[in-house]
């Protein structure tokens, strides 16, 4: 049900004309928006402030490590998804070598020994190797900025990791947990940035779609769709 809800809904993401962002629920987004800051503003960028640096950002970082190896195979079925074997290989050994010598993945030996560094792929990526549209912008509770195509691929991906096949209900959910933590960090070394976005600039809502949306068409090399800020 939950794949052909994905599917579905990524049927229905359109192309939009180059240059430009969809966004015709601006003000849902908006509201969303609003939502989010506040929870980062609260509790986020409080939490994130102590788990950068020192004993606790080391430890913040080796969780992050472990939810990341977890996401391993479900990237590696991504990438053979795309028709790319190669990576999904080499996904696939990075996952094999952090398991064993990594201890589980709470340490990176892999990217750090081997020259096997993380080959970030998604679902929504997999939809746009497909042909499938970028669709209407959103921004999600929590999650932050996305699409509809990338919406739709969010809840495909949570189908198809084989990890929900191989561990228990309660190991599941420890490992999106470590993947969860891991984003507190990010949001600590990355805390000048996401500052200057999100309480220096006029308006944080159409910055922040503007910078995810480059950024996104950037990982998906379509350099040829940049992006107009004056456009509207």
């Amino acid at each position: 049900m939950l794949l052909a809800a994905g599917l579905g809904l990524a049927a229905c993401a359109g192309p939009q004309p180059s240059g430009q962002i969809a966004d015709p629920l601006e003000p849902l987004n908006r509201r969303v928006h609003a939502f989010n800051k506040g929870v980062d503003t609260h509790l986020v960028k409080r939490a994130s402030s102590g788990a950068s640096g020192g004993e606790t950002g080391q430890a913040v970082q080796a969780v992050g490590n472990f939810g990341s190896n977890l996401a391993l195979p479900g990237k590696a079925v991504n990438h053979l998804l795309q028709g790319k074997p190669a990576p999904a290989v080499r996904t696939t050994f990075r996952f094999l070598v952090n398991s064993t010598l990594g201890f589980a993945g709470f340490l990176d030996p892999a990217g750090q020994d081997f020259a096997l560094p993380e080959e970030d792929t998604d679902f929504g990526q997999t939809l746009a190797v497909w042909g499938v549209g970028e669709g209407a912008y959103l921004e999600l509770p929590l999650i932050g900025p996305s699409s509809t195509r990338d919406a739709a691929g969010r809840v495909v991906d949570i189908v198809i990791d084989p990890m929900r096949g191989w561990l228990n209900r309660d190991q599941y959910l420890i490992g999106m947990g470590a993947r969860v933590a891991s984003k507190a960090g990010e949001r600590g070394r990355f805390s000048d940035s996401v500052d200057s976005v999100l309480y220096e600039s006029a308006d944080s809502y159409a910055q922040t779609r503007l910078i995810w949306s480059q950024h996104r068409r950037h990982e998906l090399g379509q350099e040829g769709e940049a992006i107009d800020p004056y456009a509207e």
